[in-house]
């Protein structure tokens, strides 16, 4: 019990997850020669609704000029592994939270809160387009591959963070 209750129940050292994650990259880049992306799975996915209903996404100026979608040839977007990797990891925080006996469902506070969600959601969602990807790509895959723009991207990543909470304290936490 006290071994399930320190790899299940306890929380892990931030150096533990921290080479947890690194070797879980490092083997993802190895199996796959892919970088750890999140974003391109969801752009995946709404392009594959969006040919369900009819529309052609895969002609879009978008899709036709950016590559960084990352779908190799004889793939579709529904068959792209970013898709995979994020159902993986949705799959991955559910049985974690399961096992520490740490699932519940929240009630929404206010309405002034989920608006705030929401909006925070699809600036979130419209940043990662223009940017052509998230936090993991642009920072976390960018930092171990001695990429500059990581480093760019981790100062201002902490300086939007700092902003961000100076204005949830201000607004949402009175």
């Amino acid at each position: 019990m006290k071994i399930y209750n320190k790899i299940f129940k306890n929380p892990w050292s931030y150096r533990t997850g921290a080479v947890m994650l690194a070797t879980l990259n490092i083997l993802l880049f190895y199996k796959t020669g892919r970088m750890w992306r999140v974003t391109n799975g969801i752009v995946s996915i709404g392009a594959y609704i969006l040919e369900k209903i009819g529309l052609e996404p895969s002609k879009w100026y978008y899709f036709t000029t950016y590559k960084n979608i990352d779908i190799k040839t004889g793939e579709t977007f529904l068959s792209n592994p970013y898709i995979l990797l994020n159902l993986a990891i949705i799959l991955g925080a559910l049985i974690s939270v399961l096992l520490a006996s740490e699932f519940k469902w929240k009630k929404i506070k206010s309405k002034k809160q989920f608006g705030f969600a929401l909006l925070g959601g699809i600036m979130m969602g419209y940043g990662t387009r223009l940017s052509f990807g998230c936090n993991i790509g642009g920072y976390f895959s960018a930092i171990p591959s001695f990429s500059l723009h990581g480093w760019v991207f981790a100062l201002f990543m902490f300086v939007g963070a700092w902003v961000g909470s100076k204005i949830l304290v201000k607004f949402l936490l009175d």
